[in-house]
């Protein structure tokens, strides 16, 4: 057997391995609400999840987005870095209120921050906020029922 064929065979087998192991776990969805306005969101509440967030997605479907669930309340912020979407974040305190929205752009390492400690982030679709009338002092409802933060 040559050299080429294998190297050929090694390749072809080690991609076949990675090919069959097992799919990273998918992030529980969960359905919040906003006003009159139902989504349903992934859920980021592992510390693995929030660090992967949107990124490397090339859409999201419309009422669809993520929550992000932290283990602390703080002034949280979020960036864009391998993020091809463009998207609007709201941040969220302890009791559903949202703080502040901020739109971010794709492939961006501007920080985008909470303006007072928050427990929650929630991205969606770049405008689906302002295009329902959501803005600070909103409630979200059906935070309760997010998966505790890890």
């Amino acid at each position: 057997m040559t050299r080429r064929l294998a190297l050929m065979l090694l390749c072809f087998a080690a991609g076949s391995a990675l090919a069959q192991s097992p799919a990273q776990n998918p992030m529980p969805v969960m359905e919040l609400r906003i006003g009159k306005h139902t989504l349903n969101t992934e859920v980021a509440h592992t510390e693995p999840d929030r660090m992967q967030g949107l990124m490397h997605r090339r859409m999201l479907p419309e009422n669809r987005g993520m929550l992000f669930v932290f283990t602390q309340v703080a002034l949280h912020g979020m960036w864009m870095m391998n993020t091809h979407i463009p998207l609007s974040v709201a941040f969220i305190d302890e009791s559903g209120t949202i703080i502040n929205i901020e739109d971010m752009q794709p492939h961006t390492r501007d920080p985008h921050t909470a303006k007072k400690p928050v427990r929650y982030a929630l991205e969606m679709n770049q405008g689906w906020f302002r295009k329902r009338g959501i803005g600070p002092g909103a409630r979200v409802e059906g935070l309760e029922r997010a998966p505790p933060p890890r």
